[in-house]
């Protein structure tokens, strides 16, 4: 599988930022990165991850103290 940027002309047509090795007339699948999802519909994923999420991690989870990192992460930063 490859990864090929490519610019949207219209609706049906696209312009690959560089050459793939299909042939003329073959068939590729293409994957659409940026979704038309509304405002609202965003809110509702939005809403459900954080509601997923928190059943994760709930009240009762404990506090783990600093004591217990066997290697910290340089990158880290609180």
């Amino acid at each position: 599988m490859e990864l090929v940027q490519a610019k949207v002309l219209d609706s049906t047509h696209l312009e690959l930022a560089k050459p793939i090795a299909a042939a003329q007339g073959g068939s590729v699948y293409v994957v659409v990165g940026e979704s038309a999802n509304t405002d609202a519909e965003k809110e509702q994923w939005v809403k459900s991850s954080a509601q997923s999420l928190g059943s994760a991690y709930g009240d009762a989870e404990p506090e783990y103290p600093s004591s217990m990192i066997r290697e910290t992460n340089p990158d880290y930063k609180a």
